[in-house]
């Protein structure tokens, strides 16, 4: 059996598979590189397999081709996940990597994660320890899941901390490092500023409000859907409204015959999916954000932009304890109109720094895994 060399480098595949996670893991390979001692393999499963949700993050991120496309597609979870399952497994053989790092909440997370730990690689969680509360949710179930087999936990806000001594995760796996989110964020801030708005949005607009919907649980169901759009009618009359439609949100629209109802309201600007510059320029540049996205509650915190979140409940609780989110657990017209006035009157809710969101997460991280993989590099 062939011995590691001094010269030898910790071969780590980092998993993608959903637009959130090229975020985080374009930090991480960017700090893998930099360090000279981990060769950084990327895995992408294909899981968003739209080019606007997809490719354009890679350029824009200036993430490498991967080195590995699985091509998975659509489906079920657990067809994508037994999809991805059975794709990765080679790959794990072949390569056979120092550490499968996988990060967030998605299918491809838990599903890569199992894999590994079945094949006895060890695995680390970036964003572990995030709970809702509802396990209603495939998310909270992949979390959960995924933080019980990883080796290494590397946890964004203190409510990760206390998630994970409650499930009784030894302290020695755990380790408070920060958000690799911010860390894109804050690399990109200033190129996404040079952007014009105009361009984007193919009109002049100020003052809008920037609306994301795709969570089953609002976007599934007709009766959802026409709560969603009484909402947009109702915020229309106070600003104009930027809606970047979500192909599974525009799909279930016109399955349920709604698009000419969407398409009617006044002061609607509807997008398709857009870059990663693109609507992060459209965040900073928003009046209130209102959505039901898990990590552009922590982008508004950051950015210090309003945030209604339409859920009822959080995994990020520190954005509305620290930051600029107010959970709204209703899709009531009325309760989300009448906060939107308060905003717009200025009753802005005002976020405080929060610790280690400082765009040095990605290092902290490879400081950590250099020292616990160190092969005598």
């Amino acid at each position: 059996m062939q011995t590691k060399t001094q010269k030898e480098k910790i071969k780590i595949l980092s998993i993608v598979g959903a637009r959130p996670n090229f975020m985080k893991v374009a930090p991480l390979h960017r700090a893998f590189v930099a360090s000279g001692k981990i060769e950084s393999k990327i895995v992408h499963t294909g899981q968003h397999y739209d080019a606007k949700m997809s490719d354009v993050f890679f350029n824009q991120l200036e993430l490498p081709k991967p080195d590995y496309y699985l091509g998975i597609g659509g489906g079920t979870h657990s067809e994508q996940t037994a999809k991805i399952m059975l794709a990765f497994e080679p790959i794990l053989s072949a390569e056979k990597p120092d550490l499968v790092l996988v990060v967030g909440d998605v299918t491809s997370t838990i599903a890569c994660a199992m894999v590994a730990v079945k094949e006895h690689f060890p695995v680390a969680h970036v964003e572990a320890g995030l709970r809702s509360g509802d396990r209603k949710m495939p998310e909270e179930i992949n979390r959960i899941l995924t933080d019980s087999i990883s080796e290494y936990l590397f946890v964004t806000e203190q409510d990760g901390l206390v998630n994970l001594a409650k499930e009784n995760v030894a302290d020695n796996k755990i380790h408070f490092v920060g958000n690799c989110m911010i860390d894109s964020l804050s690399f990109y801030r200033n190129k996404a500023k040079n952007l014009n708005i105009e361009d984007i949005l193919g009109k002049k607009a100020t003052q809008y409000a920037l609306v994301t919907m795709h969570r089953p649980a609002n976007v599934d169901t007709e009766e959802g859907l026409i709560s969603i759009i009484s909402i947009l009618e109702k915020i229309s009359e106070l600003r104009t409204i930027v809606f970047p439609i979500h192909p599974r949100t525009k799909n279930n629209i016109s399955k349920f015959g709604l698009s000419e109802k969407l398409e009617r309201i006044q002061n609607l600007i509807l997008l398709e999916p857009q870059g990663y510059l693109e609507f992060l320029k459209l965040m900073e540049n928003a009046a209130v954000v209102v959505t039901d996205s898990g990590g552009i509650q922590e982008e508004t915190t950051f950015l210090q932009v309003p945030c209604l979140t339409l859920r009822d409940s959080t995994e990020r609780p520190i954005t509305i304890l620290l930051g600029t989110n107010q959970l709204v657990p209703t899709l009531d017209s009325d309760v989300i109109f009448s906060k939107m006035k308060d905003i717009l009157n200025g009753n802005i809710k005002k976020g405080s720094e929060i610790p280690f969101w400082d765009g040095k997460t990605a290092e902290r991280i490879t400081e950590i895994l250099i020292e616990k993989l160190h092969h005598g590099i």
